[in-house]
């Protein structure tokens, strides 16, 4: 389908983006999207930074191309300094590879959250172990409630336990999670809520070490996204040499990751050593984590992580319009 089409390109704002959500497969086209790229046909280049003149601010470019699917596309993330909180949105333009035309332009807020936890979803159901049963996640913001549904379905958990500090003193909050699932148990501090887990789920926007030497009672499989902080890292980069280390992409991730980073800068530690990727992961030639000690995965965000959940934002709304004519 191409621009020429009547209809296209697709202008898909945040109301409607919403309201397709609950239609989207988000798994299924992430790992379509990976095993893509695990065959060669999908290309993934490093995120670029650009300055605004002046200190105005800056924005952020993902890009990504898929041959299966015939698109290819760019997510644009300004931040932009005001007199007072900062402006940070985020839009995608899908184009076609067969016309060089646009398909859809459409606001990627929302999905980007969905991909971060589909992301981190693909990586828990590859390398958490079967009988895994207690989940923790840090961090209850929209990140962490998204990582909770994703995450939600992979086990049998006997316990999901949730914490953030701010959930003490706000009820309509902790009804709200404990809404989501019936296993849901919200925590009053860190270390109860880590205690014995077997999978931690770090979805904070904190820039610095969330979780403190000595909290975990076992080997555990930690989980941990990005922020805009420079060289943010949500455990202490000390940890990782000691750790079985995974990504989201191993070619782009261990330069912009901050406890990567900082560990290779201060550790001794080795982009080298990354046992693996979603790509390796979703195509079963990544080894397992053996589980004698920590295992780590560290997402950065992909672009084509952007492109393959527009392609499925832009699949359902252009059929959605075929079926109702609009």
């Amino acid at each position: 389908m191409s621009s020429t089409d009547k209809g296209f390109p697709l202008i898909v704002g945040h109301k409607e983006v919403r309201n397709a959500l609950p239609h989207l497969d988000v798994r299924g086209a992430l790992t379509r999207m990976f095993l893509a790229l695990a065959n060669g046909n999908a290309v993934q280049p490093p995120q670029t930074l650009t300055l605004f003149p002046h200190d105005a601010g800056d924005f952020i470019t993902y890009l990504g191309a898929v041959a299966d699917t015939k698109v290819f596309g760019a997510k644009l993330s300004p931040y932009i300094v005001t007199g007072s909180k900062p402006i940070i949105t985020a839009w995608t333009a899908l184009m076609s590879t067969e016309t060089g035309q646009p398909l859809m332009w459409c606001d990627s807020a929302l999905l980007t959250i969905e991909r971060t936890a589909g992301a981190t979803a693909l990586a828990v159901d590859c390398l958490a172990t079967r009988a895994a049963s207690r989940l923790a996640i840090i961090g209850t913001g929209a990140h962490g409630q998204a990582h909770l549904r994703h995450l939600e379905p992979l086990r049998p958990w006997d316990s999901i336990s949730v914490f953030s500090p701010d959930l003490a003193q706000n009820d309509t909050k902790r009804a709200q999670l404990a809404a989501l699932d019936r296993r849901v148990r919200v925590c009053s501090s860190l270390e109860d809520c880590v205690r014995d887990a077997n999978v931690v789920a770090l979805c904070t926007s904190s820039g610095t070490p969330v979780l403190p030497d000595g909290l975990l009672t076992k080997p555990a499989l930690i989980t941990s996204i990005s922020t805009n902080v420079a060289d943010a890292h949500e455990i202490p980069p000390a940890w990782i040499p000691a750790m079985e280390v995974y990504c989201d992409y191993r070619r782009t991730t261990p330069a912009s990751a901050g406890e990567m980073k900082l560990a290779a800068q201060q550790h001794g530690w080795s982009a080298q050593n990354v046992l693996g990727d979603l790509a390796e992961l979703v195509s079963g030639t990544a080894p397992r984590p053996s589980y004698g000690r920590h295992a780590f995965f560290r997402s950065i965000g992909l672009g084509l992580e952007d492109v393959a959940i527009a392609y499925e934002l832009f699949t359902h709304m252009s059929g959605r319009r075929a079926r109702t004519g609009a």
